[in-house]
């Protein structure tokens, strides 16, 4: 028993005797060794991009989505460690062949510098199979790049619905710094313009990351933590893809501006600007010497493409004004649908100028003034009405005024008033007859934007009802919203106001002299107003091509119960009636053969049995479903009527 003791006590010595020394070998003769290879063994953190969101049109389809690029991007916290300074770094890996834009880099280094380390800087996008292969073959010489997977952000549509759609740029620096911003990391794409911008919170997923041990060429060994990303809510415009399709191809090459809504809810169904421009030019080319090229071609562009003329750009409206002076004369009992009639007179004297009217006209009612587009006769009509009683009414129809459009940049425009002549004409402030009579036909200080004009004819095809215009319907998946229903500016028109206004802008479409005649749609009950807005009032269409009419129609469809209102704007190619209604004609051709049944389809010339009646009526809305749904959903915004 106690030789059995004595063996297992040497036997114990022998082990801890063997394990001291395994001990004093892993401590003090491999201690260099065990400890460089820890060194060596360090933590990586790896975003992963979360996709942003997907934008839809009204039916779904894919306008804007993301496809996977490969980009290289640099360990600090690994260069840091190398003692390695990023600048030279670059130069370096430029001299040794990496094709890297210098000032791209040299950018997003200075953003990085103030932001922690465990941040990688991505050094070039898009990285060809070329680059990809030398980072990889040289992985040991540069343990610091690494090669990362990134959604990119794609317009399968090229230039088609730029300027609603917008685009997204890398955040800056002083973006950063803001509060609104702290959720943001160097590096992130974010909205620059349009919904990409609006609706940029929607847009946004949350990045996630792999915090991973890499050894000393840069190769991962093993997974510490992962949290995936969260991708963004996709997107459902109330663009219509085909619309906005025949939209941009009618404007082709011209200057110019297309847009149609549902007036009955403000939903945009088609919004075209004219030039236009490449949103994946600031998505996929702008850190690149050409895609710098191209963008300042377009900032310096005479053109200018990055403008949205839609709700940008302000004009005279010419004679699509009638519609405004003669709805506040009916309404002011100036003149009655029954009792309207006036002169002609080829023109109108006022003081010691004469201001000609186009045609001889003779004794037209409200009505034939209309469909000819009589200025002798709104000359006339605006001195009744006066500028004063003009500014309220058309303040209260939403002109002069940002329609609320979810789109950013929108531009207020003028109405004529005596303050803002005073404004700008200090040196001869007072309003005289001549600026009304000019007025009256939408010339002088007359300038606003198509969208202001073509809510402004809807809100007055539906009975006084302005919505706010809008391209957002909805945010998909978990957590999303859809659009909430504006609370609309209600102005009450009276019944026969309504009325005579829709059966005058029928009869320019469809009446023998319309000047609108080449909008005219088979079943479609298209009715409209043409315009054409002076520029200069010298050098008229024939001389310097910018100082020609812009043409204008604005329009709506169908005549008693309007569901889509179209405006198209040509600048500086002459007559309304000419260049612009057989445009929106396109565009009504396009919404029928899409949304109009068979059983749907009305005689465009009614018998005269079933003209609208001239008769007076009591304070009501034409449009009664679509009045009470609109004080059912908010409270009313009434102007009060004198």
């Amino acid at each position: 028993m106690t030789d059995r003791l004595t063996l297992m006590q040497y036997l114990l010595l022998v082990l801890f005797i063997g394990l001291g020394v395994r001990f004093w070998s892993l401590q003090v003769v491999q201690h260099e060794q065990y400890l460089r290879a820890a060194e060596n063994n360090r933590i990586r953190l790896i975003p992963i991009p979360a996709p942003r969101g997907a934008i839809l049109d009204r039916h779904g389809r894919v306008i804007v989505d993301n496809r996977p690029t490969l980009s290289i991007v640099l360990d600090r916290e690994e260069l840091r460690a190398r003692g390695r300074k990023p600048h030279e770094l670059v130069e370096e890996l430029i001299a040794q062949g990496l094709a890297l834009d210098r000032e791209s880099v040299r950018r997003r280094l200075d953003t990085m510098a103030t932001q922690p380390a465990y941040y990688p800087v991505v050094l070039k996008e898009n990285a060809t199979p070329q680059d990809v292969a030398w980072v990889r073959a040289r992985q040991i010489e540069y343990p610091e790049l690494d090669i990362m997977e990134q959604p990119q952000r794609r317009y399968p549509h090229g230039t088609l619905l730029a300027h609603v759609l917008g685009y997204v740029g890398e955040i800056t620096r002083e973006q950063l710094a803001r509060p609104e911003f702290r959720d943001y990391r160097p590096g992130d794409l974010i909205g620059r313009a349009g919904v990409e911008l609006v609706y940029d919170r929607w847009l946004r997923g949350r990045d996630g990351y792999r915090r991973v041990v890499v050894d000393s060429t840069g190769h991962e060994v093993g997974e510490i933590e992962r949290v995936d990303p969260i991708p963004g809510h996709d997107i459902k415009l109330t663009i219509d893809l085909d619309l906005q399709r025949a939209a941009e191809e009618q404007l082709g090459g011209r200057r110019g501006a297309i847009v149609a809504l549902n007036p009955q809810n403000g939903e945009i169904l088609a919004l075209a600007s004219h030039p236009t421009f490449d949103p994946s030019l600031f998505a996929q080319r702008i850190n690149t010497p050409e895609g710098r090229a191209e963008y300042r071609a377009l900032l310096t562009d005479p053109e200018r493409p990055l403008y949205n003329r839609a709700i940008q750009g302000i004009y005279p409206t010419g004679s699509t004004w009638k519609i405004f002076v003669a709805a506040a004369a009916l309404e002011e009992g100036l003149i009655t649908p029954e009792h309207s009639t006036l002169p002609c007179g080829r023109g109108l004297q006022v003081g010691n100028r004469f201001v000609r009217c186009l045609g001889s006209h003779g004794m037209p009612d409200l009505h034939r003034a209309i469909v000819v587009s009589c200025d002798g006769y709104f000359y006339r009509l605006g001195l009744r009405l006066g500028i004063d009683r003009m500014e309220r009414w058309v303040r209260r129809f939403g002109l002069g005024q940002r329609t609320g459009i979810d789109l950013p940049d929108e531009v207020a425009g003028f109405v004529p008033s005596r303050a803002l002549k005073a404004k700008f004409n200090p040196r001869d402030p007072r309003w005289r007859d001549f600026d009304t009579v000019i007025a009256s036909i939408g010339q002088g200080s007359v300038a606003i934007s198509p969208l202001q004009l073509v809510r402004a004819i809807g809100g007055i095809a539906v009975g006084g009802v302005f919505h706010t215009p809008h391209v957002f319907k909805e945010a998909l998946g978990p957590g999303g919203t859809v659009y909430t229903a504006d609370r609309p500016l209600i102005v009450p028109l009276q019944k026969r106001t309504v009325e005579a206004l829709r059966s005058a802008m029928w009869g320019v479409v469809n009446e023998g002299g319309g000047t609108g005649a080449a909008a005219r749609v088979e079943g479609l009950d298209v009715s409209g107003k043409t315009g054409t807005a002076q520029v200069v009032t010298k050098e008229r269409a024939g001389g310097a091509a910018h100082l020609r009419d812009h043409a204008w129609f604005v329009s709506f469809a169908p005549r008693d119960d309007p569901q889509i209102a179209v405006v198209v704007l040509i600048e500086n190619v002459g007559f309304g009636g000419r260049f612009s209604a057989p445009v929106a004609r396109i565009i009504y051709e396009t919404y029928k053969e899409k949304y109009v049944r068979a059983s749907e389809v009305v005689a465009v010339v009614p018998p005269a049995s079933e003209r609208p009646s001239r008769e007076g009526a009591p304070v009501v809305s034409p449009s009664p479903v679509a009045l009470e749904a609109a004080r059912r959903r908010s409270p009313l915004e009434v102007s009060n009527r004198r």
